[in-house]
This record gives C-alpha cells, sequence and structure tokens, in this order.
C-alpha cells in the first residue's frame, strides 16, 4: 500500500512541476496522474476494506468514508476512461514513441 500511495504522490508532483513549468506535454502528465492515482487510491482503500472486514463498513471508522471519497474521485474531473483516452490520443499524435514524450 504504502509503494503505491508514494508512487502515486510522485506521479502528481510530476505532473504539477510539468505544469508549473508550462510543459508541451503537461495534459498528458496530468491526465496521466489523474487516472494512475485514483485508480491507486481505490485500490489501498478496498484492500484496507478487506483487512477490515465487516467493521471497514461501519460508519464508525473513516475507512467506510474514504472507499466511497476514492471511488468518487474516479468518475470526478473526467472518469479514468477518458484520462486513458487523452493518453492513447497522445501517444497516437507522436506516432507511438514514447521516448519523444519523455
Amino acid at each position: 500500500m504504502l509503494t503505491q500511495l508514494t508512487a502515486s504522490r510522485q506521479m502528481v508532483l510530476l505532473a504539477a512541476d510539468r505544469l508549473d513549468r508550462g510543459h508541451p506535454q503537461a495534459s498528458l502528465y496530468c491526465a496521466m496522474a489523474t487516472c494512475f492515482a485514483t485508480d491507486q487510491s481505490f485500490e489501498i482503500c478496498n484492500e484496507a476494506l478487506q483487512l477490515h472486514g465487516g467493521d471497514g463498513y461501519l460508519n464508525d471508522y473513516p475507512l467506510e468514508r474514504w472507499v466511497r471519497d476514492s471511488r468518487v474521485h474516479q468518475i470526478l474531473e473526467g472518469t479514468n476512461e477518458i484520462m486513458r483516452v487523452i493518453i492513447a490520443r497522445h501517444l497516437l499524435e507522436k506516432g507511438g514513441m514514447l521516448e519523444q514524450l519523455l
């Protein structure tokens, strides 16, 4: 879980840096960070929910809210499917050459 969280944070920081510096591929980095971080967030929360069993669904613990919130973040700010379309479009525009994007 910690590895996923750290990788997500680093992707978000990289995307923010590219956006701040006006990088020509900033929208690509933002789409990748959004898609990756929200997917990982939901996966982490879902795994924690499974570790807690039935107690994870109780309102007594913050976990049930985290699961709901992480799921809705996959939908808000553009669905992850749309983020994947943006990423694919960038790849196709560059002829599938990943090296040119980085």
